[in-house]
């Protein structure tokens, strides 16, 4: 029998009346949108405080790689808090984080030398703009003051990382505050015309790409994106081809290419990085949500040895002078360090392609429906893109809110769906298994059925 004192509702009720929950319409708490506290966690299933259970299909905001509460990175953990569980990085320094950045040099793309660490997503992503802009800075090149940045991309929530956005329900009331990027069409393949393959969008983006840094070229600092993947945009995806123009014009100019790799990265893609699928190294490489398996706020920004060597001098006006208090924490280290044990134990990228087609297979006869535009996928990264029409991708009013409907009939089904505007999207933990997708891909269809029904 439940304790009355620690079931949901005692727990929900505690919670309303001291929190504030993150990318939440509060008022809508909680009647239009229901509030589920977790009492833990378990694979790829999340479990309330009535035994009520989730299957979390977004690997709970993307960060979960192994599943929750898995027993290697827990006590890799445990084993490091009897140890040392903090110390000031800036003059000291520690063997988990150096074991970390030495693997990370390791496994990503060529030419990346140095690791910064920070604590999040977008304060890895305002580390990289500030050091592009400060190296080119330190290099005697102060006309360098502008980044690029795509339609539709996302990069953060701090107003640095905001700033590239292009998503206009997070961007336009902070608009006076933040940086005026030069924004490049995304090269999403959602906008091909008809009979318009996705390389052919890719080709054609970069061509407009390549127009603007002919335009700007000698006043860019950086290009940022997300490789393949436009996440919080959609799930939106792009040809490689995209990639590897880009590459080639940011070395054409002078301008540093920055891979924002902190979704897409490790193995969500196809593989452990976005970047290798075009054969490119970018300049810096954004790395957080999965670097520790889902256990731990930590980031990291990895750059060249170009880069780095501008801030070498004796002034410390030249020197890199930013920091975070919980930079290169040494529990969120052995964190990723036991992760990046398991992608070599379990050879994780063969078997998350071997999910991706069961995947693919179980979500081909829902994107039948009428109200499905398109079916997308790369990797792991499924999504469903919900129109009013197919024949015109005319999208739902949004008075009616779809996606919000879908989420809430998945949930009371036992899954986890949050849904991006009216794009549902499955994004798993890799240890979810063929049952879970089956239970997955019903729920999904009938979600999809339940909140376009009129």
């Amino acid at each position: 029998m439940t304790d009355a004192r620690h079931d949901s509702e005692h727990w929900r009720q505690r919670d309303l009346a001291v929190l504030w929950h993150p990318c939440t319409q509060m008022r809508e708490h909680p009647d239009t949108l229901p509030l589920v506290p977790i009492a833990r966690g378990e694979r790829a299933w999340l479990i309330d405080h009535d035994g009520g259970r989730y299957l979390d299909a977004v690997s709970s905001w993307w960060t979960n790689l192994f599943g929750h509460a898995n027993p290697r990175i827990a006590d890799a953990v445990a084993r490091q808090a009897h140890e040392l569980e903090h110390v000031i990085f800036a003059g000291f320094s520690h063997e988990p984080a150096i074991r970390l950045a030495e693997k990370l040099v390791e496994l990503t793309p060529k030419g990346l030398e140095r690791v910064f660490y920070a604590e999040n997503g977008s304060a890895a992503v305002e580390i990289a703009l500030k050091m592009s802009f400060h190296s080119h800075r330190n290099r005697g090149n102060q006309k360098r003051t502008r980044f690029v940045a795509l339609t539709n991309g996302y990069h953060g929530e701090t107003l640095g990382a905001l700033s590239m956005a292009d998503i206009p329900l997070y961007r336009r009331t902070y608009a006076p505050l933040l940086l005026e990027p030069i924004f490049a069409p995304s090269p999403d393949a959602w906008h091909a015309e008809p009979g318009e393959s996705a390389q052919h969008v890719a080709r054609r983006r970069a061509d407009e790409l390549a127009a603007i840094f002919e335009r700007h070229g000698e006043e860019i600092s950086a290009l940022i994106l997300e490789p393949l993947v436009q996440c919080a945009g959609g799930m939106r995806m792009h040809h490689p081809d995209y990639l590897r123009r880009a590459r080639q014009l940011c070395d054409q100019y002078g301008v540093h290419l920055i891979a924002d790799e902190i979704a897409v990265g490790f193995g969500r893609t196809g593989s452990l990085f976005a970047c290798e699928q075009a054969g490119i190294s970018p300049d810096f490489i954004c790395l957080s949500k999965g670097l520790t398996g889902g256990f731990l706020p930590l980031a990291a920004v990895l750059t060249t040895n170009n880069v780095y060597e501008a801030f070498l001098d004796d002034s410390r006006e030249r020197a890199f002078l930013h920091s975070h208090s919980y930079g290169g924490n040494p529990l969120g280290c052995a964190a990723a360090l036991e992760t990046l044990a398991i992608f070599e134990d379990e050879d994780v990228i063969a078997r998350n392609r071997t999910t991706a087609q069961l995947m693919a297979r179980l979500a081909t006869p829902i994107a039948e429906h009428p109200c499905v535009g398109e079916l997308r996928q790369t990797g792991m990264i499924l999504a469903f893109e919900l129109v009013h029409s197919r024949e015109t991708r005319r999208g739902f009013d949004p008075s009616r809110k779809v996606g919000l409907r879908a989420y809430r009939h998945a949930l009371e089904r036992g899954v986890l769906l949050r849904p991006l505007g009216d794009i549902l999207y499955w994004m798993p933990p890799y240890c979810v298994d063929e049952r879970d997708l089956e239970r997955l891909a019903a729920v999904t269809a009938s979600a999809i059925e339940t909140a376009t029904a009129n």
